[in-house]
């Protein structure tokens, strides 16, 4: 028998699970590091993935609740760019990846987890990234910590460039 350990995920499995959105950030900030959310900006916001798929995994996602790319008003839409473009920069330079995953899953035959609150994925990768363990077991391992990724890119939102 083969055992994998992710301790991580006790407390969402036994949890009280969400009514609302998990996307849909309150007003205050108070609950911003617990929800992995690395900054606020005016139309969208930049959050880590809780569940990701490779080590610095983070989404942006516009404030409004809305399922599809037409449902974006043009300033929410270039915002969301203007930090798909600063995100994957930050990436690159604290991670040393060597390429990203940039996706968006429009509904759930998409792939889309949660598909009423769109959302763009950020994924570092590395050649070879997908080591023995995800290639003969289908198991991937994440080499730090969330709250240790969220302290390391933290920062780099503090003085970001893109109006807020």
């Amino acid at each position: 028998m083969k055992h994998l350990w992710a301790p991580w995920r006790i407390s969402y499995i036994l949890g009280p699970k969400p009514d609302e959105c998990v996307f849909c950030l309150p007003e205050g900030r108070e609950e911003d590091e617990e929800r992995l959310v690395l900054h606020r900006g005016k139309r969208c916001f930049v959050i880590m993935n809780k569940y990701p798929y490779n080590n610095g995994h983070i989404m942006v996602c516009p404030y409004r609740h809305v399922m599809r790319l037409a449902d974006l008003d043009q300033e929410e839409a270039h915002e969301m760019m203007d930090w798909l473009q600063f995100c994957s920069e930050v990436l690159k330079r604290h991670f040393h990846c060597q390429g990203i995953n940039v996706g968006l899953n429009l509904g759930e035959a998409a792939g889309a987890g949660i598909r009423e609150h769109l959302h763009f994925h950020l994924v570092p990768r590395w050649n070879g990234d997908s080591s023995f363990m995800a290639v003969m077991d289908e198991v991937r391992t994440m080499p730090e910590a969330l709250g240790s990724t969220y302290a390391s890119l933290k920062p780099y939102f503090e003085n970001a460039p893109i109006p807020r």
